[in-house]
């Protein structure tokens, strides 16, 4: 609607949500969960986001 050519930082959405979530599963590491699976949620939330940005929802 406004802007629509507007340039993406998808490198932007992608640090922050890969900050977020490796806060959130670096507490989980600590307290007993895989290290693997840590890795694949912070990887998923990365993805969202950026699927997210591509989309225009943030």
């Amino acid at each position: 609607m406004y802007n629509k050519n507007s340039n993406k930082d998808w490198l932007g959405a992608a640090v922050t949500a890969a900050l977020g979530a490796g806060i959130v599963t670096s507490f989980a590491v600590s307290q007993g969960q895989h290290p693997l699976m840590a890795l694949a949620i912070t990887g998923f939330s990365v993805l969202v986001a950026l699927l997210c940005s591509e989309l225009g929802l943030i």
